[in-house]
């Protein structure tokens, strides 16, 4: 079954490479580029990340890759937003670091039923030794405790708390595009053993949830750019479908 899923996983890529990169990544490259830069050269980001590379589990599709994905890409819809506001730089690299902490942490339980509440409850202890305030230490927490899709969410006490929240949940759902059928479906049927026929029934039943995504973004930048990401993933899921439908009906 390995295989099997193997060659679909091929396909899947073939199809992903013919779409260009989200136009997210191209009208922001400069602040994707600078949130990258900040994730790697700010000194407890990087001790952070090396707490997660040993302690996250390989949670089918949402490991340490998916994490540092989601670090980088909620930093940049951090600087945006705060760019639109007007802040200063010192406060927007504060706040980067903040996201990005959360970015890293998101998924730390993500085996574990409601693992956003879990996760968010061992984050706080993980962080004590970090140089944080407890105010950021309280926006990281609530938006690992926000960050899944149609789920009640935990009012912040401030703006800049509820920004934390609304960039985090925003790149996790980024990955829900190409992501998707690149890496996240494959580690997933993988990691449950699904059969494929199995696979193919439940495929329909994953679609409708991927396009019910599209009007949940939370940002500005998010709600303009995040439906692009879906609308990419639903049509290469569609044509994913298809192909599986047609070259390997007889695996079927």
């Amino acid at each position: 079954m390995e295989i099997i899923y193997a060659r679909f996983r091929k396909r899947a890529r073939q199809i992903v490479s013919r779409y260009p990169s989200p136009d997210f990544y191209q009208d922001h490259s400069f602040a994707n580029e600078l949130s990258r830069q900040y994730f790697e050269t700010n000194s407890f980001t990087a001790e952070l990340r090396k707490f997660v590379a040993k302690h996250l589990e390989k949670n089918f599709g949402h490991g340490l890759e998916h994490a540092i994905k989601v670090a980088i890409d909620a930093g940049a819809l951090m600087i945006i937003e705060n760019k639109l506001a007007e802040q200063t730089d010192n406060r927007i690299n504060r706040r980067v670091a903040v996201v990005q902490c959360a970015g890293l942490l998101h998924d730390i339980k993500r085996r574990q039923e409601n693992h956003a509440i879990k996760g968010s409850d061992h984050a706080r202890k993980v962080l004590k030794p970090y140089p944080l305030d407890p105010s950021e230490v309280d926006d990281i927490c609530r938006a690992i405790r926000n960050h899944e899709a149609f789920k009640p969410t935990v009012k912040a006490d401030t703006i800049e708390g509820a920004l934390v929240s609304d960039c985090l949940y925003d790149a996790d759902k980024f990955r829900w595009g190409p992501d998707n059928f690149t890496n996240t479906v494959w580690a997933m049927v993988s990691y449950f053993n699904i059969p494929v026929v199995e696979f193919m029934d439940l495929y329909p039943e994953g679609m409708e949830k991927l396009a019910k995504i599209k009007p949940t973004f939370r940002t500005r930048t998010g709600k303009k750019y995040g439906p692009q990401f879906i609308d990419m993933g639903v049509a290469i899921g569609k044509e994913l479908f298809n192909v599986i439908n047609t070259e390997f009906a007889h695996l079927l």
